[in-house]
């Protein structure tokens, strides 16, 4: 509960103090600890559930483990095939990372927001942010990563004077060169941006809510924090959704050709 915390730093340091990662470093060089740790920690557990349930596989009846990664898989493919129209056997394992890694940033959201922050401080680290996709630099590198996909693939399905053509010559033919290139440089960087901004700001704000829920009196908090932490299993759900749709959308784009 916030009740102690917040009544001797106030409502806004509270605030404060659980949005400020754990950082090292100055200026572009600053690391975020707690962003980078959790987000290696998640990633390592979705590796280990996905790859004990492949190895513990089995064609008869399936237990509650190999069934939920059946599902999950089965899910990912089927929006690969109905979205992607090319040829990569890179696509569905990257919508099925991007969903999976994506929805367990969210899910951190889930936590109490005093539980692993008063955790780390017992270990004498004063700040400590759990969701990494609160963490603006988190969602960017995501979004990044994918953009550079699309501009490679763009390069190797299309070639290089291909692809120079299609940010040159569309939508209005050669003759209005410089402001296709214009709208064609805008269409692309608004790519990573709005994949990055989208994760951020509705996680964030969800993160937001439940800090300013934990500022009221204990007995009001569960009748606040329990529907919206309802509520916020579909937001978490929908943003990975989201982003995973949207690689797969870009990059099939990218492997268009004509």
């Amino acid at each position: 509960m916030a009740s102690e915390e917040h009544a001797a730093e106030g409502a806004t340091g509270y605030i404060v103090h659980h949005l400020t990662p754990l950082s090292v470093g100055e200026g572009f060089w600053t690391l975020h600890l707690d962003t980078l740790f959790f987000s290696a920690v998640l990633g390592a557990l979705f590796i280990w559930v996905f790859k004990t349930a492949a190895e513990k596989a089995t064609t008869g009846i399936p237990g509650t483990g190999q069934a939920f990664v059946e599902m999950i898989i089965e899910f990912v493919d089927q929006q690969v095939k109905d979205t992607f129209h090319g040829r990569s056997e890179l696509i569905a394992p990257l919508g099925l990372t991007i969903f999976m890694w994506v929805f367990m940033w969210n899910f951190m959201d889930l936590f109490p927001v005093d539980l692993l922050p008063a955790v780390a401080g017992m270990m004498g680290m004063e700040y400590m942010r759990v969701v990494p996709s609160t963490d603006l630099n988190a969602t960017f590198a995501l979004s990044i990563s994918v953009f550079l996909l699309i501009i490679f693939y763009s390069i190797k399905i299309k070639g290089v004077l291909g692809f120079a053509k299609e940010l040159t010559c569309t939508p209005f033919g050669p003759w209005m060169m410089p402001f296709n290139l214009l709208l064609k440089l805008v269409e692309e960087i608004a790519k990573p941006i709005s994949l990055a901004l989208r994760l951020f700001g509705n996680l964030y704000a969800g993160e937001l809510i439940f800090i300013l829920i934990a500022l009221l009196p204990w007995y009001i908090q569960p009748l606040l924090s329990f529907p919206w932490a309802i509520f916020h299993i579909l937001i978490i759900t929908l943003q990975a959704f989201i982003f995973m749709v949207l690689t797969i959308v870009y990059l099939s784009m990218a492997h268009e050709d004509h």
